[in-house]
């Protein structure tokens, strides 16, 4: 019986053209390193794995494809200090039902959103 969601990963050509934006800017702790592959967060939990792949070259084609979802507690906080970094956001924060949303780009073009549950 499938459970739900343990965690995704994202393949690069090069681990370390992403590793340092999830790792140091969006600041994801470490579970687990091995050469070539990382997994971000904490075991038990759903983890973003990041790692390099013979098949992948350069920067995403599709990016639409799949987005990985990140929680925050304040998602216009973090798209101020995010886009003041030089981070590229397609979607400034936007009320969207229930959660409040920002859309950006991670170095290689993979969709990331910022998702906030807004308390009614």
């Amino acid at each position: 019986m499938i459970k739900g969601l343990r965690g995704a990963t994202t393949w690069s050509e090069d681990l370390n053209n992403l590793l340092p934006f999830y790792r140091d800017l969006l600041g994801l702790p470490i579970a687990i390193q091995i050469p070539g592959f990382v997994v971000l967060g904490k075991l038990g939990a759903a983890t973003l794995a990041l790692g390099t792949h013979s098949e992948v070259r350069g920067r995403n084609a599709d990016p639409a494809r799949h987005m990985v979802a990140l929680e925050t507690d304040d998602v216009d906080a973090e798209w101020k200090r995010l886009s003041a970094a030089g981070v590229e956001f397609i979607e400034k924060p936007t009320d969207s039902g229930q959660l409040r949303i920002a859309t950006m780009k991670d170095p290689e073009g993979n969709l990331i959103q910022l998702l906030q549950p807004i308390r009614g």
